[in-house]
């Protein structure tokens, strides 16, 4: 009988734990605690269900953990959330299009630009300190930019 009821304790134990990596999932969004949830459900079913130790315990949750969070991950890849703002986390996206202002001369291809308040390494056609460029693509940390044609006055 003793070993019925601390079965039943690790299946309870397994649950609620479960159902706190849930409500953290809730609490702090990152969709990645949810899939451990599942892990810990389905262990603590299979403790209910079968008359294994917390050894093998521990190992199936473990086992579980990895092949949920892989395919949960495999699943947003081939789902991908759609987003109004695509580009939100990558801030050289962001700037393509984008008119900057040079403030070291391009030369040879290569100069700074002013974008905001800060300035990035450009790579362009050559280009006169306090002229204007277009922002056309990024690589890393280095922006390539083309000229714009001058406006009319």
């Amino acid at each position: 009988m003793t070993d019925w009821l601390t079965l039943l304790q690790d299946h309870w134990a397994w649950l609620v734990f479960a159902a706190l990596l849930a409500i953290a999932e809730v609490l702090i969004p990152g969709v990645f605690l949810i899939w451990i949830a599942i892990a810990a459900a389905i262990t603590g079913l299979a403790a209910l269900a079968l008359p294994i130790g917390i050894p093998l315990q521990l190992l199936i949750f473990a086992a579980l953990s990895v092949i949920s969070v892989w395919a949960g991950r495999r699943w947003y890849v081939d789902n991908p959330v759609p987003s109004t703002d695509p580009n939100l986390n990558d801030r050289t996206a962001r700037l393509i299009g984008e008119l900057v202002t040079v403030v070291e001369p391009i030369r040879g291809g290569e100069g700074r630009v002013k974008v905001g308040d800060s300035v990035w390494t450009a790579r362009g056609p050559d280009s006169e300190a306090g002229a204007r460029v277009r922002v056309t693509g990024a690589e890393g940390a280095v922006l390539w930019v083309k000229e714009t044609p001058p406006q009319a006055k």
